[in-house]
């Protein structure tokens, strides 16, 4: 009997044993990655407590012709319970190499067993660089006295003071064009409170949703639009000169800051999109225009100024 008990016992191990299967799974930071940029793809490995396992391209540069593996960061180890863990391990990728590349399936080997993930889809795109033409062989240019009137027009020369006049006229239109007209302030009318920043994002925000832009193929449209109203709601509310801002430097400046501090990386992603679209000219998916404009409600919804603060900058005011 005692004999027994002991097989029966192994049998039910080997049959836990069995239950509990090896699981890899590989996800991408981002399906778009510019030359010469870099990109996260993480690796997960849910196995058993005790199991040695490893991925053979630990010791490669490349995972094709056209992806490097720029990087291999120290991977980590969760313990999920039951037994089991988690091994999280990054692989920076960068491609040098404008197109579709496939990326995976990449193997993780057990002993005699070999565990796949999914085959996933890295697009690079090109990055427009002005080309540089080398010039030789100049002559030095001879310098020549300066004499204003010897090539000034007699008409401009009699009528000098109309032409100053003019000049002046001028000046104060384009003054005035960019100084009052494209902010839309009127210095003949007395200017009306501006709604705060929270209340005119979520206006704005719903009025770019009415007009679809996206669903009519204007993603660009769309994406200019979106980030638009994020810069200036970004200017109003941290007096953050974010309008003027490349997507970097919010980014940073942002992460200074312990209010948004949070939701970085929410921005950090709808920014990172935006400029794919905008400058890179790739076409997102439905769901990532969704998900972009849903990220910047949180974004605002998240950061908008609570009762207290308002009524501090009120009695300031």
């Amino acid at each position: 009997m005692k004999r027994l008990s002991i097989i029966l016992l192994t049998l039910v191990a080997v049959v836990i044993v069995k239950a509990a299967p090896v699981t890899v799974t590989a996800k991408l930071d981002s399906a778009f990655l510019l030359m010469g940029k870099t990109t996260a793809l993480h690796l997960e490995v849910v196995q058993d407590k005790g199991v040695r396992g490893f991925f053979p391209v630990d010791h490669a540069d490349t995972l094709s012709a056209m992806v490097e593996i720029a990087e291999q960061p120290k991977a980590d180890t969760v313990d999920l319970g039951n037994n089991r863990i988690q091994i999280n391990r990054d692989l920076i990728l960068q491609s040098f190499d404008s197109g579709l590349y496939a990326v995976g399936p990449i193997a993780y080997i057990v002993d005699k067993d070999t565990f796949f993930t999914k085959q996933l889809s890295l697009k690079v795109l090109p990055v427009r660089v002005d080309s540089l033409q080398d010039i030789h062989d100049l002559k030095p240019v001879e310098e020549v006295p300066f004499k204003f009137f010897d090539w000034v027009p007699d008409l401009i020369a009699d009528y000098w003071w109309a032409w100053l006049l003019a000049l002046l006229l001028i000046g104060g239109g384009l003054y005035y064009y960019f100084h009052w007209y494209r902010k839309g302030v009127n210095p003949l009318k007395p200017e009306r409170k501006r709604l705060p920043a929270y209340e005119e994002a979520m206006i704005n925000l719903k009025s770019l949703k009415q007009r679809q832009l996206w669903q009519n193929g204007q993603e660009k449209e769309y994406f200019t639009g979106l980030t638009d109203i994020l810069r200036v709601y970004i200017d109003r509310r941290f007096h953050v000169n974010a309008v003027e801002m490349t997507s970097t430097q919010i980014i940073e400046t942002l992460k200074q800051n312990d209010e948004t501090r949070a939701v970085n990386e929410q921005l950090s992603m709808i920014l990172e999109i935006a400029d794919f679209v905008k400058f890179a000219g790739a076409r997102p998916l439905a769901d990532d225009n969704e998900m972009a404009f849903q990220r910047a409600l949180n974004f605002v919804e998240a950061t908008k100024p609570q009762p207290a603060e308002t009524e501090r900058k009120e009695v300031q005011s």
